[in-house]
């Protein structure tokens, strides 16, 4: 039995995944089937139950034909380790804007009733946000300090519009924090093994961060609670430097500790320099309110720690 977007709840829905083979992607569609929804990924690769490039407009549109799904979920991204370069992001800023205006055409021939889309914190914009607590009601998408910049935060701009705006579809982003867990911890072990991740003193600066298994069961509460036109912050409750975090995951896994370096030594890493720059921290609570979800693990020491025991029973 499906549901639609005036019917949300526990029933069980037919969910299109868009991203379904990255890894939030699999931590959503893990948890969505645990939840008793019934999930096809779409995506270009061959574990996909429909198969296409968001970025091809007529082929995705192609592949969805005669197919009927509740929720559409767009966490699509281009990443398949952590961007360090401003260039590393612009293949998912085009999925963010052309992708996710294709998407919600796939969506419309489908018959959903809604979509939700991954967000991020970032677009806030980047820089020091000083100590003041950001809300979801706060600017989403000023214009950003370079081009470059702009061109990320526009991405984060217009796919959030796009999502709000789209008729016939209950939009709604979620706007996670900085991933970390299985899947996406793992890609910096190596890089601390061979001392090749130097991070700068974090000075007071502090992120959200969200694991990915809080992230996943977030995206379910928001497929089945989530209110139409809304965003929601999506962090855990102990914001951290980048530095610190870097050298937390450097103790919980027994690694050398990374080299600390002046800030302004980071800089050819023009992606993560920005990154290491910014100060930013975010209100959980209308997540908790409305979709009543609450991050498993406050802090990603307690992430990482979960993180350890499943390897040691796996």
């Amino acid at each position: 039995m499906t549901t639609n977007a005036s019917n949300t709840g526990r029933t069980s829905q037919s969910i299109l995944l868009a991203g379904a083979s990255g890894v939030l992607g699999g931590h959503i569609s893990r948890a969505l089937t645990e939840a008793g929804h019934k999930v096809t990924g779409l995506g270009r690769g061959p574990d996909n139950g429909v198969r296409a490039d968001l970025l091809d407009r007529d082929a995705l549109l192609r592949a969805v034909d005669g197919r009927h799904f509740d929720t559409v979920i767009h966490a699509a991204t281009a990443l398949r380790k952590p961007p360090m370069r401003h260039r590393d992001m612009h293949a998912t800023n085009a999925l963010r804007i052309d992708g996710t205006a294709h998407l919600i055409e796939a969506a419309r021939a489908t018959g959903a009733g809604r979509l939700v889309a991954e967000s991020m914190v970032f677009g806030y914009g980047y820089g020091d946000h000083g100590d003041r607590v950001i809300v979801e009601e706060d600017v989403f998408g000023p214009p950003g300090r370079s081009p470059e910049l702009e061109r990320h935060i526009a991405a984060m701009r217009v796919k959030e519009q796009l999502t709000f705006g789209a008729e016939g579809l209950a939009g709604i982003a979620l706007r996670f924090g900085l991933f970390y867990g299985p899947g996406g911890t793992d890609a910096l072990v190596p890089m601390l093994r061979k001392r090749q991740l130097p991070v700068p003193a974090d000075h007071g600066r502090v992120l959200p961060w969200i694991d990915l298994t809080d992230a996943a069961r977030a995206m379910v509460a928001a497929v089945e609670r989530g209110r139409p036109g809304q965003a929601y912050d999506i962090a855990d409750r102990a914001p951290l430097g980048f530095g610190a975090h870097v050298r937390c995951v450097a103790e919980e896994f027994g690694l050398p500790k990374p080299m600390t370096v002046p800030l302004w030594l980071t800089r050819p890493m023009s992606y993560a320099h920005t990154v290491m720059s910014t100060s930013l921290r975010v209100s959980t609570a209308k997540a908790e309110r409305e979709l009543g979800w609450t991050p498993a693990h406050p802090a990603v020491r307690d992430g990482l720690a979960a993180m350890q025991a499943a390897v040691g029973r796996s």
